[in-house]
């Protein structure tokens, strides 16, 4: 491996700008090429980012000799695809969430993964953030006392573009997917931690959704219950603003998170807020790293083991994910074509 790890980009939306600037901030990796469906679009994020080697076609970048590690930052039904493609083309995977469409697509690219030996991660930035850690640390050190009570809620208001991949059926849309990924991981991880241990799985799931025009969630809710008593409430949507935050509630006090998915984009400080006996302590995580590098660096610093450590998402841990992602759109029944092919 060169002195920096050498990355390629799938993909020229939004998210992928997000990780470009990330990744020019990050202490260990280098942008060196772009793929995109087009030569005008895959030139047009070359120029912005002042990246040489811009490809029209997603294979040809995986055929680039000097990429080592790419991001894939397509719509969802594509993640398998390409992921699966880039593992057999040696190459190392940041894969945005969700991992696939369901759990089925998911364990195929793990597979892919583990035959071919190349790093994967979910690129679920959160949990490789400062702040992430030292929520665990708080929850596992008992600051609340016992856990009982986890809500978390990730919900915006997107405009009526029906083809727009937020609410195209046909591109995965709909909350659950796109942001109830996120509420989902985060009360896994929580309910895991409370009983020592990296994650665990939720025993009973029940939700209900508001599905719009399209035939997505527009916004969902659900109720978790795991092991040891630990209750969940989830919220998601794509076409509801709500307050999107983290709470953990505990038998000595209660932990609140104000922002708990993009904690400090830019770098600076993120907060915690640790209230009990009647008084509230604020609790600053102090950073001057860009949270997408912060990313990136996290698949850096664990290449030779082929997945990071937690809290950020293991091999494990996605699959788990997914499966509860899965069952919470069989609640609602919102069915993908993926899930009739898996």
């Amino acid at each position: 491996m060169a002195e920096q790890l050498l990355w390629g980009i799938i993909g020229t939306g939004s998210i992928a700008h997000q990780f470009a600037r990330g990744l020019a901030d990050s202490q260990t990796g280098r942008l060196v090429a772009v793929g995109s469906r087009s030569q005008e679009t895959a030139d047009a994020f070359g120029e912005e980012f002042d990246v040489a080697r811009r490809h029209a076609g997603y294979d040809a970048l995986l055929q680039d000799t000097d990429v080592e590690a790419v991001y894939i930052a397509t719509p969802h039904p594509f993640h398998a695809e390409w992921a699966i493609a880039a593992a057999e083309a040696g190459k190392h995977i940041l894969c945005e969430k969700p991992l696939g469409i369901n759990h089925a697509q998911a364990a195929a690219i793990v597979e892919a993964a583990r035959v071919n030996d190349v790093f994967l991660m979910e690129a679920f930035m959160y949990r490789c953030h400062p702040q992430t850690a030292r929520l665990v640390e708080l929850v596992r050190d008992g600051a609340i006392g016992e856990v009982g009570s986890i809500q978390a809620a990730f919900s915006f208001r997107t405009g009526w573009e029906p083809r727009s991949r937020l609410l195209d059926r046909r591109l995965g849309g709909g909350g659950i997917l796109d942001v109830g990924c996120y509420c989902t991981s985060m009360a896994r991880l929580i309910a895991g931690v409370a009983r020592e241990r990296n994650f665990t799985e939720p025993v009973e799931l029940k939700g209900c959704g508001h599905l719009g025009e399209t035939g997505v969630d527009e916004w969902a809710v659900a109720c978790l219950r795991f092991p040891g008593g630990i209750l969940a409430e989830l919220a998601a949507g794509v076409r509801l603003a709500q307050q999107n935050s983290v709470r953990i509630y505990g038998s000595d006090g209660y932990l609140e998170v104000p922002s708990p998915w993009i904690p400090a984009r830019e770098g600076g400080t993120a907060t915690i807020l640790l209230h009990k006996g009647g008084g509230t302590e604020e609790i600053r995580v102090e950073t001057d790293r860009w949270l997408y590098g912060i990313e990136a660096d996290t698949v850096a610093a664990h290449l030779e083991q082929r997945q990071a450590a937690p809290p950020a998402m293991t091999w494990d841990d996605s699959l788990g994910n997914m499966k509860a992602l899965d069952r919470w759109r069989a609640e609602i029944g919102l069915e993908y074509d993926a899930d009739r092919t898996a």
